[in-house]
Formats: C-alpha cells, sequence, structure tokens
C-alpha cells in the first residue's frame, strides 16, 4: 500500500511517501480501506517532537518509534476481520475512536497508558490501517470526507463544552474560532448546549460563516482594543473562555473572564509559554481546565449530535494523500476556514 511516513523530529523533509506491505488485523482488530484522514496539530507536533518540555516527545514521555505513519482522523470501509471480530463488521463504513486506553470509563482519556492512533500507532496517512474493531463506530454522515472532521478535534472540543459545564443563558468566548477545535467549539457550545458564544478571528470575513455556526458576535483578535469590543459586544464580562491559541490571546482572554469565570484551553497555536500572575486567578475565583481528547461515550454523544445534524462539518480543502507535505504546510496557514483533510 501507499502510505506517508514520518521518519523522525524534524521539518516536512522527514515526511516520505513510501510502498509498504498492507498490515494485517490482529484476534480482535480490523482492517480498514482509508477513505478519508483530516489533519490536526497533533501529527505536526509529534513530528516536530513538541510535546516534551525539556526533550522531543510524542504523546507518551518515551518518544515516538520510527517510523511511524501520521494521522488520527479516519474514516473507511471494513474490509477485513479478525479471528475474534463478528464477519458482519467487513463492509461497514466506519469512523475511528483515535486512542486505546485501560482506564475506567470516563477517565480513559487521562490514563498514563492512553496511546494515539498516528503517534502510538500506525495511523490514516495510508491507504489501509488496523484498529481494534470495539473502537470503530458507524460513520455519522454518508460522506466519508465529511464524517473525518470530527473525531480528534470534535471530542476535544466536546469534552471542552461539557468541561466548563456550558448552559443557556452564558456567554462563552472562543478563540480561534474559524480553525478545527473552535469552529466545533462554537457550534457544540451554541447548538448542542445552548450558550451564547463570541467568536475571536482574524479576518471579519468569516463573520457571516461564523454566525452560521452559532455565533452570536464575532470580533477581530487583529483589533487594537480586543478586550474593550469584546466586553462592547457583551454588555460586561464573558462568562467562560474556551482557548487554542494560548500566550497570543492569553492576557486578554482573561481580561474579560468575569469574577467566578471558567478558562479552559486545548492548544496553544498562538505560544506555548507565557507570564501569568496568579492573583488574577485566586483574586477572581476563576477556574483553571486543561484539556485534550475525551471519552468514549462523549465520543458516542458526539456522533449522535452530528447524526442529527446538530453539528456540520466545516473543510477548507483537501490534498490528495502523496501531498502530505503540502497539506501539512497549508495547515499551518493562518485564515483558513476548517479542517484540511487528505484523501487516499
Amino acid at each position: 500500500m501507499k502510505a506517508v511516513q514520518v521518519n523522525g523530529y524534524g521539518g516536512l523533509e522527514q515526511l516520505k511517501v513510501v510502498e509498504i506491505p498492507i498490515p494485517e488485523p490482529g484476534e480482535y482488530e480490523v482492517l480498514v480501506k482509508v477513505k478519508a484522514c483530516a489533519i490536526n496539530n497533533t501529527e505536526i507536533w509529534m513530528r516536530e517532537g513538541a510535546y516534551g518540555s525539556d526533550k522531543e516527545s510524542g504523546w507518551r514521555p518515551e518518544g515516538v518509534q520510527f517510523p511511524r505513519i501520521p494521522g488520527s482522523d479516519i474514516t473507511g470501509r471494513v474490509v477485513k476481520a479478525g479471528s475474534s471480530v463478528a464477519p458482519s463488521l467487513v463492509d461497514k463504513d466506519v469512523v475511528l475512536f483515535p486512542f486505546t486506553s485501560s482506564g475506567e470509563e470516563g477517565r480513559e482519556h487521562i490514563a498514563e497508558d492512553m496511546s494515539f492512533i498516528g503517534s502510538e500507532y500506525d495511523g490514516g496517512y495510508a491507504e489501509y490501517v488496523v484498529w481494534p474493531a470495539a473502537l470503530c463506530y458507524d460513520m455519522p454522515l454518508a460522506d466519508y470526507t465529511e464524517s473525518a472532521v470530527f473525531s480528534v478535534s470534535g471530542l476535544t472540543a466536546w469534552h471542552m463544552v461539557n468541561q466548563i459545564e456550558a448552559h443557556s443563558g452564558e456567554t462563552i468566548l472562543v478563540t480561534g474560532a474559524n480553525g478545527g477545535v473552535g469552529s466545533l467549539n462554537v457550534q457544540i457550545a451554541s447548538r448542542v448546549f445552548g450558550a451564547k458564544v463570541i467568536a475571536v478571528v482574524g479576518d471579519l470575513a468569516a463573520e457571516e460563516r461564523m454566525k452560521e455556526l452559532g455565533a452570536t458576535h464575532v470580533v477581530s483578535y487583529r483589533s487594537d482594543h480586543l478586550a474593550d469590543d469584546i466586553l462592547a459586544v457583551n454588555e460586561g464580562p464573558v462568562d467562560s473562555v474556551l482557548d487554542v491559541v494560548g500566550d497570543a490571546l492569553f492576557e486578554t482572554t482573561l481580561a474579560v473572564l468575569k469574577k467566578g469565570g471558567k478558562f479552559c484551553i486545548s492548544g496553544s497555536s498562538g505560544g506555548q509559554v507565557t507570564t501569568f500572575d496568579f492573583r488574577t486567578l485566586y483574586l477572581n475565583h476563576i477556574t483553571m481546565y486543561g484539556s485534550v481528547l475525551g471519552t468514549r461515550e462523549e465520543f458516542k454523544d458526539m456522533m449522535k449530535a452530528i447524526s442529527e445534524g446538530k453539528l456540520q462539518p466545516v473543510i477548507d480543502r483537501t490534498f490528495p494523500l502523496e501531498q502530505a507535505r503540502e497539506a501539512q504546510e497549508y495547515f499551518k496557514n493562518k485564515g483558513k476556514m476548517g479542517k484540511i483533510v487528505l484523501i487516499p
């Protein structure tokens, strides 16, 4: 099969298109013919070794075993089943839950042995992938590409909104609202949990689309008076912040958060290190959450919401598998709207 492998930590030059044998499913696994694989920050950070604070690392502290096929947002068709898997799974269209874990229900995403497809396992930048049958779910939409954009970004966004206990009658500020996680934060917070959303984007040309996704107000981080803009449209401070930017907007988002407010972060595309005055935290009774991925129950809830039409796929563009380098480079461009998807 054709696949794209990462051969070591480094730049785009580490991505190589190769021909390798099609993998065989184990006893409890299935072989999936990949139809679409969306790109996430996670495979770029894995390649760059950016998860370790003092050394190059993948999700697990021991680092990535190279060569590795990245890719975690995967849809496809089951073409072969392991010996202990029901034969009825063959020919089913599926979306893959993106990690394995021995953690108890509701805490599987924070278990010490949580292992991620595309980092600890070979992933979806390939024509075929093997995965546990129990972690393959019915596709929520009829289209492979549209169904592929939710797994990691959507699960992360769903868990973020769950963590802050979003509800109707409150206002939530969403940074990076035009990106994969951000656009789903907007939809989940507004359409599923009923909150009012203020979306932060770069280019206000995205305003109409953001409002279609559920935002009540849209502001630009390029404004010289962003904090004032947020306070003005909301007529006061916000109840919660869902952040994927990090340092670049950290001071501003804390400045517009009410006393007793909640701040949840799942990414740091605008800077991984910041300066923080602890008095801001305790004098204002702020609760802070670190968040990534979520639980299998949340994944099921999200799949149901997608199938019911409450969440829409937001896709910027697609690339053929062979152009994985170009796709990852494009992914890092600012101003794109939604997900980038590789098509084998």
